[in-house]
């Protein structure tokens, strides 16, 4: 028998070759369970642990009384895990099965299916780890499940956003879509107070990256959000919004918006828009345009007309330069001024002189032309400006415009006298109130107010807003004088005789503005408008009524459309709030024009 030959370098090869091996086959280990050992114990962790984001519950808003206006409904989806069932359990279903409304023989089926059916041979055996047992549980239920100590039961949290009242006050609360974002209104302007902390719960996860509820390791409670009391009141917005409802069935207009007011505090009580939506069907734009969604009071702007004319009446009597008696030549159609010779706008009816106090009663383009010419371009603009035209009112909702006023280097050569007819210059239904509320306000300026405090769930205030005033526009002997036409321009002179009230003073002005179309005043599309307040010796409220082209016979006036809106507002709100025809503590101490020792005759 003779001895094989080996290779002394085939031989060293191989043991070469073996003794790599093992050294990469070392340094991959070394490589992993030390080099890069946390690393992939992390990859690990990562793969086997979850972190579930617990969503925190959004605050409620309510009304200036505390009813419910927008709030969030918890609901909980209850199931089991069936690997996870201790037979000790058992004896617990009946009760659980009271609780959720279930039967019996349903949640024991769900006891006992711990497989998924369907594999096939050589697919993998499917677990079933999550069985649903109830869907929309509420809280109470969810706690009742908890107190049976079940450990394979469990509930999953979820939330969604409600509005009790449906269309009411749409436009003031916004809403919040399906990705829990807040898109428009009070949602989303205190959206910071409203949404809370998240929380969040650590746990593990299988091999089909199922929770595995009973290693929940840690778990960190949400922080729910705040509340938000507002200005508006429920029974007002409804007193509105039936209002609305009642115009544009009659009118059948374009678009209509309405605000309530308190002049004092500049809170408002009640703000609607037509068309309006329901915000818990945001979604379904085919029942409600998106255009619906649009807040009208803030965005749309118009030519204020005849409501405007306010402005050069006070701004002239704060200036000292007219008397409520002087009279002007309101029957010439052309005037001179700095060299020029201007035609003057044309009046629905003629007449040959016009006091001061009849230029408003009588609500004459031409009377308020005089009164222009005599502040002069600069005064009037300033003016104008500091009765918050051509700025945004400061309105708590966003998406507010500031309209257009121009200054006096852009004026063409008829501005000084169109600008005081409500020409030449556009503004929002706000701006029209807010300059309302400045005559009904003692000459004062309010920054409109909507939101009145933010609390927690105890009741507590977090933050209390307080009215603000903005700045003085005229003197309160100004203010008072205009208050006064103004309640002349409500009676059986005036050319708003349809908002007056049994046993109340009113004070107040109508707007007929012709809409520009094709680059024309257009004798066919209309702005009706209807701004004041009452009592007029201490105003309660403000009520503003904007009705966008009126449909009907004839041209919709603002005394025939929304004069008459005016005066239903504010019978139900005097039932409502009992509101008196007349105050002890009236701050018209003489609600009176003073007269003087002459009358002076103004011509141009």
């Amino acid at each position: 028998m003779s001895k094989a030959f080996v290779s002394t370098g085939r031989s060293a090869l191989i043991n070469l070759a073996v003794a790599a091996a093992f050294c990469v086959l070392l340094g991959r280990l070394f490589y992993l369970h030390v080099w890069n050992q946390e690393a992939l114990r992390a990859h690990v962790d990562g793969n086997r642990k979850m972190v579930n984001v617990v969503e925190a519950r959004r605050g409620n808003i309510v009304d200036t009384r505390g009813n419910l206006l927008a709030t969030t409904r918890t609901s909980y989806n209850i199931g089991l895990d069936p690997q996870a069932f201790r037979e000790s359990d058992r004896e617990k279903l009946p009760q659980l099965a009271a609780i959720l409304g279930v039967p019996l023989p349903d949640i024991e089926a769900a006891v006992e299916r711990k497989i998924r059916k369907g594999a096939t041979d050589g697919q993998a055996v499917q677990l079933i780890r999550w069985a649903v047992l109830a869907r929309g549980a509420n809280e109470a239920t969810h706690e009742a499940v908890k107190a049976l100590g079940i450990r394979a039961v469990y509930g999953n949290q979820s939330h969604s956003r409600a509005y009790p009242s449906g269309q009411l006050a749409a436009h003031v609360l916004g809403y919040v879509n399906k990705e829990a974002t807040p898109v428009t209104g009070i949602e989303r302007y205190f959206d910071y107070y409203l949404r809370g902390q998240d929380g969040w719960r650590e746990t593990e996860r299988d091999g089909r990256r199922y929770e595995v509820a009973r290693f929940r390791e840690r778990e960190v409670e949400p922080s729910d959000g705040l509340n938000i009391e507002l200005s508006i009141d429920q029974m007002v917005q409804h007193i509105v919004e039936a209002e609305i409802q009642r115009l544009s069935g009659e009118f059948n207009p374009k678009g209509i918006s309405i605000i309530v007011s308190q002049p004092g505090t500049g809170a408002v009580l009640a703000m609607a828009n037509y068309p309006s939506y329901d915000p818990n069907e945001f979604y379904n734009t085919t029942k409600y345009p998106i255009a619906n969604q649009r807040n009208r009071a803030l965005t749309d702007v118009f030519e204020p007309g005849s409501t405007f004319k306010i402005v050069p009446a006070a701004a002239a009597l704060n200036e000292g330069i007219v008397h409520p008696n002087d009279v002007f030549q309101t029957g010439v159609k052309r005037v001179s001024y700095e060299g020029r010779t201007l035609s003057l706008p044309d009046d629905h009816r003629t007449y040959e002189e016009l006091s001061v106090h009849d230029i408003v009663v009588k609500s004459s383009n031409r009377g308020v032309a005089h009164l222009g010419l005599m502040l002069g371009e600069d005064r009037l603009f300033n003016y104008a400006s500091r009765f918050g035209f051509g700025e945004r009112t400061g309105f708590d909702l966003g998406g507010e415009v500031s309209g257009t006023l121009h200054r006096p280097r852009n004026w063409d050569g008829l501005t000084i006298t169109r600008l005081p007819m409500g020409h030449a210059v556009s503004a929002t239904p706000m701006q029209v109130h807010t300059a309302m509320s400045v005559i009904a306000n003692n000459g004062v300026l309010m920054e409109p107010m909507l939101a009145k405090r933010i609390f927690d769930g105890t009741g507590a205030d977090v933050l209390r807003f307080s009215p603000k005033a903005k700045r003085r526009v005229v003197s309160t002997e100004a203010a008072h004088i205009v208050a006064t036409m103004l309640a002349d321009a409500v009676g059986v002179n005036g050319t708003a005789r349809q908002a007056a009230i049994d046993n109340y003073d009113v004070a107040g002005k109508t707007g007929t503005t012709q809409k520009i179309v094709g680059g024309r005043y257009s004798n066919q599309h209309h702005v009706a408008s209807f701004s004041g307040f009452f009592p007029a010796e201490n105003p309660a409220l403000v009520v503003t009524v904007v009705v966008d082209e009126p449909q009907g016979s004839g041209v919709g006036y603002g005394g025939s459309v929304a004069a008459p809106a005016f005066r239903n507002i504010a019978e139900s709100c005097i039932a409502y709030l009992g509101i008196r025809p007349a105050r002890s503590d009236a701050s018209f101490v003489d609600f009176t024009i003073p007269s003087n020792d002459r009358t002076r005759r103004i011509s141009n």
